[in-house]
């Protein structure tokens, strides 16, 4: 009986210190009895010597696969690039600096052979993380869930598992910036999420600065949603209505009290406050032109330099 193929995914971005060991790792729990692999290395713009280690290990390994970029096109391009090349039964993707643990592989091979078309992962909260990470995270996920037409769970990752079907349809996908974990969720089929624990860096430094993390929140939301354009219209609309309310007030004081006050200070601060809403609105708005403006261009996600993979290419 012919063997299922199993794809595994890992986009790196200087992440030399960590290609031979998630190989290791990977190659000693993967239950090689049941299931042939493909590892594909995604090397997404590295300035080290990350696709050297690669071609390396590739040379020693013939399960071993990679995919050069032309340029850095960052992590969601890059796991897109990996996905629409594979050719496992099934797909699992991973980030490559062994915080997303390759021996919980099993389990979601297990979930799959369930019948769940997704298995996606939620991350635990771990000590090391400092308070600030933790609490940043958490109000991005509600964030994102509030605001955005699905619900993301707290902690789930870009570390999941997806059938053929699932990659197939999602290949079809062609929108220009990404938000991965978002358009899975939107993208129904058969769901189930595994808890896991992150392990520890190994070498190498984290990629998403906070800049890089408030960007990745609002594209999220505005990938999914077009929520924030009538929440613009609401708070409008909310603000006219009280400006009518403070008519009465306004002609009570001039004809009735006798000590109306020019109130100069107020008008200034109502004048600042108004500006800065319409500037808030315009530019909820301005994002959602901007995407479309780039859409129309209709360039690739991701230009291939070089890959060592014949097939969907």
């Amino acid at each position: 009986m012919k063997k299922k193929l199993v794809s595994i995914v890992l986009p790196a971005h200087n992440e030399s210190g960590n290609i031979d060991i998630i190989s290791e790792r990977i190659d000693s729990c993967f239950p090689h009895d049941r299931y042939d692999i493909e590892i594909i290395f995604i090397d997404d713009g590295s300035t080290d010597d990350t696709l050297q280690k690669i071609e390396n290990l590739q040379s020693r390994n013939e399960k071993v696969f990679y995919i050069e970029l032309s340029r850095n096109f960052g992590h969601q391009n890059a796991l897109k690039a990996g996905l629409d090349c594979a050719n496992g039964d099934c797909i699992i993707s991973m980030d490559c600096d062994l915080q997303h643990p390759p021996e919980l592989v099993c389990k979601l091979l297990e979930k799959w052979e369930q019948g769940f078309d997704i298995v996606y992962t939620r991350r635990e909260e771990s000590e090391n993380l400092s308070y600030l990470k933790r609490k940043t995270s958490n109000i991005f996920y509600s964030f994102v869930s509030w605001l955005s037409d699905i619900k993301i769970e707290k902690g789930t990752s870009d570390f999941r598992l997806i059938d053929k079907r699932v990659a197939d349809v999602f290949s079809r996908f062609k929108e220009n910036d990404l938000f991965i974990r978002g358009l899975i969720k939107w993208i129904g089929f058969k769901q189930v999420a595994i808890d896991y624990h992150p392990d520890d860096r190994q070498y190498g430094h984290s990629k998403y600065t906070f800049r890089k993390m408030v960007h990745f929140a609002f594209n999220g939301i505005t990938s999914l949603s077009i929520r924030p354009l009538y929440l613009a219209v609401y708070l409008g609309f909310i603000l006219s209505l009280l400006s009518f309310l403070y008519f009465p007030y306004v002609i009570w004081s001039y004809y009735f009290s006798g000590h109306y006050a020019y109130g100069w200070g107020s008008v200034i601060l109502t004048v600042v406050f108004f500006s800065g809403l319409q500037l808030s609105v315009l530019g909820i708005i301005g994002i959602y032109i901007g995407k479309m403006f780039m859409q129309v261009k209709d360039r690739p996600l991701y230009i291939v330099k070089s890959t060592n993979l014949k097939s969907k290419l």
